[in-house]
């Protein structure tokens, strides 16, 4: 590729150490094994995830040549614990051009169709046994355009590159076992040409300057989602302040410097409020993006939630926040429990018009359930709304309603312990509906379920629960 020689030395190296520190895979004379399943059983996106294993750690280390070619090396190691014996194991990814995969530090013959991966060991791996599997490509990265959805995924920007991957995105860029349910502990080391930054989620470690290049070192200690993984690559200006003990890093492209102050504002006030009322903030540090890429949505990258193309208001970094422990901490199981994810965040929202004195989460209660039965707000219900709805109205507004139809029927103090403690128990986990419900009738005493049933699954508009 184009671009300074010799400037993935360090990455490889240290990719290299990764491999030798796991040992060898399973010897010729041990388990047969099987291949891991395709997909991980998520009916939305069937192909999504595999079977087989558990993903511990993902170490990215990536060299990106500059905007003008676009072009990425990267070597990515995954290391996994086998939960069954595998003969053969899929990764999800549809980026650029593989240079070679190895297991164990020997390389493994591998296959690609769509975005399935298939990797064979040179000997079965056993049940139990730790693995790293590392995976070098070089070329273009690029995005995924979906109706619904948008544009997601390895998106170039004016001055580099911008990752948002949900649902889906992640395998645009990385080869990741693509579902919430497997989450994992990461590591990124990013090298850009001298002049720009790279920012990705959780800490910043040491920066190393090399000539005409810059390696940006960040690590994510909580575990996390595939989806929520980014790097943003361009010309940012950085700031970096306090909220209580939590650091804030927030970044702002060139064409929003005006309002990089107002962004780093607006996050610690969020982020504030936000830990008073659902709990002490999960993560090591916290922050937000604003990026040139015309994207109009956020998304809540763990740790530092990303804007693309806009400055957001009080409105949207308040449910962006309250994401990090209702999706981020506390993920979904399968993708048809989104309304855990959107319907929080959006009833945060709420509370935070609440808490401004602006308005109260009753009346906008009110007001939107004065529609007609027919209008987005009602339909599908959120609880299992389908896949071509994943995004849709309902389930953030139903789902939001829902929260406050729950509040309504336990109580301020019941309520908002539910919130507390549901954040808390399922902490860097993932959880399903029925769970929340469960916890809800445990925590308030109650039984819940007319209620839950006809706002989450009931056609229509609710009129009794």
């Amino acid at each position: 590729m184009s671009g300074p020689p010799g400037r993935m030395t360090t990455a490889l190296a240290a990719a290299t150490l990764l491999v030798s520190a796991h040992g060898a895979s399973a010897t010729a004379d041990g388990p047969p094994g099987a291949p891991g399943a395709a997909g991980i059983g998520d009916a939305y996106f069937p192909g999504a995830g595999n079977g087989g294993y558990d993903v511990a750690h993902y170490d990215v280390a990536l060299a990106y040549a500059g905007p003008r070619t676009g072009e990425v090396d990267a070597t990515i190691a995954v290391t996994a614990r086998a939960t069954q014996d595998l003969s053969a194991f899929n990764l999800d990814y549809s980026g650029p051009r593989i240079v070679g995969v190895t297991v164990d530090g020997r390389s493994a013959p591998y296959t690609r169709a769509g975005q399935e991966l298939t990797v064979t060991p040179g000997a079965a791996i056993p049940d139990g046994r730790t693995f790293t599997t590392i995976v070098r490509y070089a070329g273009r990265p690029g995005p995924v355009r979906k109706q619904g959805a948008g544009t997601y995924g390895w998106v170039p920007s004016k001055d580099g590159a911008l990752v948002v991957a949900e649902p889906d995105g992640a395998p645009t860029w990385l080869p990741v076992n693509d579902h919430p349910r497997d989450k994992a502990t990461w590591s990124f080391r990013v090298t850009v040409p001298k002049g720009l930054r790279a920012l990705a989620n959780g800490t910043p470690g040491p920066t190393v300057q090399d000539g005409a290049t810059t390696t940006y070192r960040w690590d994510e200690r909580s575990p996390m989602a595939t989806y929520l993984a980014t790097v943003a690559i361009g010309s940012f200006q950085v700031r970096e302040t306090m909220a209580g003990r939590i650091p804030v890093i927030t970044a702002v492209d060139p064409k929003f410097a005006a309002s990089a102050k107002e962004l780093e504002s607006r996050t610690v006030k969020a982020l504030t409020w936000a830990s008073s009322v659902f709990g002490p903030y999960p993560f090591a540090t916290a922050g937000g993006i604003v990026d040139d890429v015309r994207l109009d949505y956020g998304l809540e990258t763990q740790e530092r939630p990303v804007y693309g193309g806009f400055v957001p208001d009080d409105d949207f970094v308040a449910h962006e926040m309250a994401h990090q422990w209702f999706g981020d901490s506390v993920s979904v199981h399968e993708w048809r429990d989104i309304w855990l994810n959107e319907g929080f965040a959006t009833y945060a929202e709420w509370l935070w018009r609440e808490h401004g004195g602006k308005d109260s989460a009753k009346k906008i209660f009110q007001r939107y359930h004065a529609q007609p039965a027919g209008s987005p707000v009602f339909v599908p219900p959120p609880g299992d709304p389908g896949a071509r709805h994943l995004f849709g109205f309902s389930v953030y507004v139903r789902g939001a309603m829902c929260l406050q139809a729950l509040r309504d029927r336990v109580g301020d103090p019941a309520f908002f312990s539910i919130l507390r403690t549901w954040a808390d128990a399922r902490r860097d986990s993932s959880a399903t509906t029925s769970q929340f419900i469960a916890h809800a009738e445990r925590v308030s005493g109650k039984k819940l379920g007319t209620l839950f049933t006809a706002w989450l699954f009931t056609p229509g508009k609710p009129e009794k629960w």
